[in-house]
């Protein structure tokens, strides 16, 4: 059934702040890929940096990393493997369990994040248009959005 020329574009504000949430979420995901592509690193694996990171000078097992990584549907241990390549990690067998592999960022790893902490603003690709209190509100709607998580 086709609809009329003048029929509204949503079904309801409702369908209409779904759009915009997910057309906003993958409008910040390419800001954060820009961001990072001068490091020769993808956004994921930029997340994964940032999660050693937390977790250092603790070691890691791939699924604490994928249990905090943003993108649940990325291949974890492929994103290792290829920042252990590029020297940003280090892998070992883990002491206590030999089927357990422990993962820490390098001092390559965190010289590279260190760098991109002076270099690169995330924190810009918001306050260019919002102010804080607008950013606060929004975390807020985001947080009551997805239940208080």
């Amino acid at each position: 059934m086709l609809k009329e020329p003048n029929a509204p574009r949503y079904e309801s504000t409702f369908h209409e702040a779904m759009v915009n949430v997910s057309f906003t979420h993958n409008w910040c995901i390419d800001k954060i890929k820009q961001a990072v592509v001068p490091y020769d690193i993808t956004s994921q694996q930029f997340n994964v940096l940032r999660i050693l990171r937390g977790q250092f000078p603790k070691p890691a097992t791939i699924n604490l990393i994928k249990s905090k990584m943003l993108d649940k549907m990325c291949d974890a241990s492929r994103i290792v493997d290829r920042l252990v390549q590029k020297e940003l990690l280090e892998k070992s067998i883990n002491g206590y369990d030999k089927r357990a592999v422990d993962i820490l960022i390098s001092e390559k790893g965190l010289m590279l994040l260190n760098t991109m902490d002076q270099e690169v603003n995330l924190s810009a690709i918001l306050s260019a248009t919002l102010t804080e209190a607008e950013a606060v509100q929004l975390s807020d709607l985001l947080d009551k959005l997805r239940g208080g998580f």
